[in-house]
C-alpha cells in the first residue's frame, strides 16, 4: 500500500514539475525570442540603406554620363535643333513610364533618333549597292535601304516602349499587395504622405520600381504646392489601370473630401480580381500556345515510336 502511494505521489510530483516548466517557458519565451518589431525594423532599415546606396551609385553614374552628354550629345542636339526637328509627342511621359528621368535620356533619345537612321542607311548602302550581297535590283536595294532608314528612325521609340512595357509588367502583380498596405496605413490613422512613404519602404524588397514610384510621390507630396499634381504625376508615370484608378480616387478625395478608406478597399478588391483574371487569361491561352510545339516536337517523336516497330517488322517480313 505504501509503495503504491509513493508511486502515485511521484507521478503527481512529476506532473506538477512539468506544468511548472511549461508555465515558466511560456512566460519567458517572448523574452528569449527578442523584439520581433525591432528585428523587422532593422531588416527594413538594412533594405532601405541598400536601396539608398544603389540609388546613389546610379545617380553618380548618371551624373558622369550627364557630364559627357553636356560636352557632346547636348551640344549636338541643341546645335542642330533636333528637339524641334525630331519632336516626339508625350516623350517625357513615355520616358517616365520607362523609368528614365531627367534631361539626359531625352537628349540621348534625340541623338539616337538622328544617328541610327544615318548609320543604317550608310551600312545598307554599302552592303546592298556597293557589295550587292543580296543580288537585288536597283529598285529593290533602294527600297531595302529606305526601310532600314525608316526603321532606324522609329527604333529608339520602340526601345522606350519595350522598356516601359517590361517595367509595367513588373509593377502590375505587386500593386494589389501595395494597395492593401496603403489601405491599412490610411485606416490606422496615417496621413497620405506617411502612408506612401511606409508602403515604399515595405515594398522595396518585392518591387524596386513600385517602391521608387511611391517614394517619388511621397517627395512630391512634400514639396509641391498642389497635392493633386502629385497624384496626377503618379498616374502619368505609370501606364497601369490600377494605379490610374487609385490616382483618380486620391484626386477626388482631395477635391471633394470623400472617405478614402472605402474607396481604397474597393479598388484593392478590383485589383486583386484583375490579377486573378490575368492569371486565368494566361492559363486559358496555354493550350493554344502549346499547339505548335506539340506538332513540331511531340507528334514526330510519337509517330517514330509507334511506326518504327511496325516498319521493322514489315522489313523483316519482306
Amino acid at each position: 500500500m505504501d509503495t503504491e502511494y509513493l508511486f502515485y505521489q511521484n507521478i503527481g510530483y512529476a506532473v506538477i514539475t512539468l506544468m511548472v516548466v511549461i508555465t515558466a517557458y511560456s512566460l519567458l519565451a517572448p523574452l528569449l525570442e527578442g523584439d520581433k518589431m525591432k528585428k523587422r525594423m532593422e531588416s527594413v532599415s538594412t533594405a532601405r540603406d541598400a536601396m539608398k546606396e544603389k540609388r546613389l551609385s546610379q545617380l553618380n553614374a548618371e551624373t558622369s554620363l550627364r557630364t559627357n552628354a553636356k560636352g557632346g550629345v547636348k551640344k549636338m542636339v541643341d546645335g542642330l535643333s533636333l528637339e524641334r526637328l525630331l519632336e516626339a509627342s508625350d516623350l517625357k511621359d513615355k520616358m517616365a513610364q520607362a523609368g528614365l528621368r531627367g534631361q539626359r535620356p531625352i537628349y540621348m533619345f534625340y541623338f539616337f533618333r538622328f544617328v541610327v537612321p544615318i548609320i543604317l542607311g550608310i551600312v545598307g548602302s554599302i552592303a546592298l549597292f556597293g557589295l550587292n550581297i543580296m543580288g537585288y535590283t536597283f529598285s529593290q536595294n533602294l527600297l531595302a535601304v529606305t526601310v532600314m532608314v525608316v526603321g532606324g528612325y522609329y527604333l529608339p521609340g520602340v526601345y522606350i516602349k519595350n522598356v516601359a512595357t517590361k517595367r509595367a509588367a513588373k509593377i502590375a502583380p505587386i500593386f494589389p499587395d501595395a494597395l492593401d498596405l496603403l489601405l491599412i496605413c490610411v485606416e490606422s490613422g496615417m496621413s497620405v504622405e506617411l502612408a506612401f512613404g511606409r508602403v515604399s519602404q515595405e515594398m522595396a524588397e518585392n518591387s524596386v520600381e513600385l517602391a521608387e514610384e511611391f517614394s517619388l510621390t511621397t517627395a512630391e507630396l512634400s514639396y509641391l504646392q498642389s497635392r493633386r499634381q502629385a497624384f496626377e504625376n503618379l498616374s502619368r508615370r505609370n501606364n497601369n489601370a490600377g494605379i490610374k484608378s487609385v490616382s483618380t480616387a486620391l484626386v477626388q478625395s482631395e477635391r471633394y473630401g470623400t472617405p478614402l478608406g472605402d474607396t481604397l478597399r474597393t479598388l484593392a478588391n478590383e485589383n486583386r480580381q484583375m490579377r486573378v483574371m490575368a492569371a486565368e487569361k494566361k492559363a486559358a491561352a496555354l493550350p493554344a500556345k502549346l499547339t505548335v510545339p506539340m506538332i513540331l516536337f511531340f507528334l514526330p517523336v510519337l509517330f517514330i515510336v509507334i511506326l518504327t516497330p511496325a516498319a521493322m517488322r514489315l522489313g523483316t517480313a519482306l
